[in-house]
């Protein structure tokens, strides 16, 4: 199984992409990730939340296959322990699935047609996050889960 890694916006910073470079090696021990950064829609200034929204789906749907096991991060998703997060990775490999997708919402969130083919709806937190650092978070925490399915010493 590989990990497919899509969001929208700027390229990272500096400080990110260390962290994440760092995460990254840890984790292609395990599975082969791919990190698509997807650029933000044309004249989006102009755009109402919904019609922001609905051009991130438009980019984004022509790559969801139909046999990915798709996790949504959203504000209004579920708050789930690390431990847990392995379990999610786990039952993506177990459904045969050769891709488990994360998608991280953009500025406004993440549209229903997107969410209807979520197995999953993720919330890192109450709180709001930049989305550069929901990055190296999810980096971070698809290692630490890797690392609890191999039971290796990292998560505590």
């Amino acid at each position: 199984m590989k990990i497919f890694i899509y969001c929208f916006g700027k390229e990272n910073e500096p400080y990110i992409k260390d962290g994440m470079s760092l995460f990254n090696n840890r984790i292609k021990h395990y599975y082969t990730t791919d990190w698509q950064i997807l650029p933000a829609p044309k004249n989006a200034q102009a755009l109402s939340e919904d019609e922001y929204k609905l051009k991130e789906a438009q980019l984004l749907l022509p790559k969801i296959e139909k046999d990915d096991y798709v996790i949504c991060l959203d504000e209004r998703g579920k708050n789930i322990t690390s431990p847990e997060l392995g379990q999610l990775i786990n039952k993506a490999g177990l459904q045969s699935s050769k891709r488990c997708v994360f998608i991280i919402g953009g500025a406004y969130g993440i549209h229903g047609q997107i969410l209807q083919k979520a197995h999953f709806t993720w919330s890192l937190s109450k709180l709001v996050f930049p989305h550069q650092l929901v990055r190296l978070i999810l980096a971070e925490q698809l290692y630490r889960a890797c690392s609890i399915n191999n039971n290796e010493k990292y998560h505590h």
